[in-house]
């Protein structure tokens, strides 16, 4: 069973990633708010929390409302989602463009099963800009989707 809220909209695709670590889920948790520790463990992504003009926050925990921005991308996009009661962080596309042209949601959530922390990740893609996102890039971002779960498998394993 998945802790993955379902998606505010339908989109034109979703990516997904699914893994089993063998660490506490509240030491996971722990890790994937971590935003400025991405470095050090996913090759893929880094995250930042960031003001308007995209320079970084002193104060890095991700809150909903703040921006934030990946550095090995373009967008900025915006925390809608910190729920530590559920596992659940969440962000959405902000590129000042209408969202019947592009338009992306991203969950991450954690859950026990069978003793093991269960991480969830889907993003989903919408609007004109979805279809060039999903026929342009779709392969690549799988890849970088996997990629973030077992990273994030081996840190959090490792720092258990």
């Amino acid at each position: 069973m998945s802790n993955l809220p379902p998606a505010s909209f339908e989109g034109v695709f979703e990516m997904s990633a699914s893994v089993d670590i063998d660490a506490p889920i509240e030491s996971v948790w722990e890790i994937l708010l971590d935003f400025p520790s991405y470095r050090k463990w996913c090759a893929e992504h880094s995250q930042a929390v960031v003001d308007k003009s995209k320079k970084p926050l002193p104060d890095q925990a991700p809150q909903v409302g703040h921006p934030q921005h990946p550095p090995t991308s373009r967008p900025l996009e915006r925390i809608t989602h910190v729920d530590s009661s559920t596992h659940r962080l969440a962000w959405v596309y902000t590129a000042g463009v209408p969202g019947f042209l592009m338009r992306a949601e991203r969950w991450q959530a954690l859950s026990v099963v069978d003793g093991k922390t269960k991480y969830e990740s889907r993003e989903t893609f919408g609007g004109f800009g979805g279809y060039a996102v999903k026929y342009s890039m779709k392969a690549d971002l799988q890849k970088s989707f996997d990629a973030m779960g077992e990273d994030l498998k081996k840190y959090a394993e490792e720092h258990r």
